[in-house]
């Protein structure tokens, strides 16, 4: 593979730095932190945002095959979505500083999320999958995707509409989960490579308890208290069986972690800043810990960027 390959899984990047950088921004509001920490990580996510667009349009141009490849695999295929969803997040990071610029983002990642989303979901309704290929990649298309258009909508004046796209990603979730949990209990072991994509089926319900908060700003209804106890109770699965998922060795694609806990930190803090007393004691342990484990991926990953010996595995895809 040429050292200009690119996965869109990559993008993963940018949903762990936004959401922490979104989390930060309520700390400020809480506990009179520093707003710079918070401005200066969406500040970073944006930039990576910038620097992994171009490299993937740039390899798409050169390796139209590669990119049409990664489209169709029945795995990888879902991470594609990303290029929308990392967009759409990015449309908050900005709104503060240029609406112009935000409404631009917005209406460039929900044409590419809808578009997208239409045709892979389009693939999957043609049938002849192997249930073995049944894998959280699946949620990004219609669960991450509408999830975070909803919020973009919001963020731009516009829930009305944003109501629409969350409706369609809670009712995705709830049709995919299942079969999700099928393959786990009932399919062959995920190999160790495809292990961190678990990190995926931990993220729907805080995904959705961030939106509905961008929605219903300062909220404290029950339902998005539940969201976010079914992804914290998914975490501790999650670290139970630490041991098992990392199995393979550090890889990027471990970033796929992060969507599920930064969400979880962003919903928890917004809820905890509302009054909700469970929200209020676990904030703290819950944003320390997002913050440790962010580090340390952002830690690891430069080492592993510039460590000759694994280019390869940096820039290939979860097979």
């Amino acid at each position: 593979m040429k050292s200009t390959s690119i996965s869109a899984s990559l993008f993963s990047i940018v949903l762990g730095l936004s959401g922490l950088g979104q989390s930060w921004r309520v700390a400020a509001r809480m506990w009179h932190v520093s707003a710079a920490v918070g401005e200066a990580i969406l500040l970073l996510a944006t930039l990576v945002w910038c620097g992994l667009l171009i490299t993937y349009v740039l390899h798409a141009l050169r390796n139209p095959a590669e990119v049409v490849d990664e489209f169709k695999h029945p795995v990888a295929g879902g991470t594609a979505a990303l290029l929308g969803v990392s967009t759409l997040l990015i449309v908050q990071a900005v709104f503060p500083y240029s609406r112009g610029l935000a409404a631009a983002l917005a209406v460039a990642g929900l044409a590419w999320h809808l578009s997208f989303a239409l045709w892979h979901t389009g693939m999957l309704w043609q049938g002849g999958r192997d249930m073995l290929d049944t894998a959280p990649t699946l949620y990004l298309p219609t669960v991450a995707g509408n999830f975070t258009g909803a919020a973009a909508l919001a963020t731009m004046g516009r829930p009305e509409w944003g109501w629409l796209l969350f409706g369609a990603g809670i009712f995705s979730w709830l049709a995919i989960e299942p079969l999700i949990i099928y393959r786990l209990w009932h399919g062959a072991a995920l190999p160790p490579k495809q292990r961190p994509l678990l990190g995926i089926q931990f993220a729907p319900p805080v995904v959705g308890a961030a939106a509905a908060l961008v929605l219903q700003p300062g909220s404290v209804d029950h339902w998005i208290v539940m969201l976010l106890g079914y992804g914290l109770f998914q975490m501790l699965i999650g670290l139970r069986l630490g041991g098992w998922l990392t199995k393979h060795p550090f890889a990027p694609s471990w970033w796929a972690y992060t969507f599920g806990v930064a969400s979880a930190t962003l919903a928890c803090m917004k809820l905890a800043h509302a009054g909700v007393p469970p929200a209020q004691t676990l904030s703290v342990p819950v944003f320390v810990g997002a913050n440790l484990f962010i580090g340390y991926l952002s830690v690891r990953t430069l080492a592993h960027l510039f460590d000759p010996s694994e280019t390869q595995a940096r820039i290939s895809r979860i097979d």
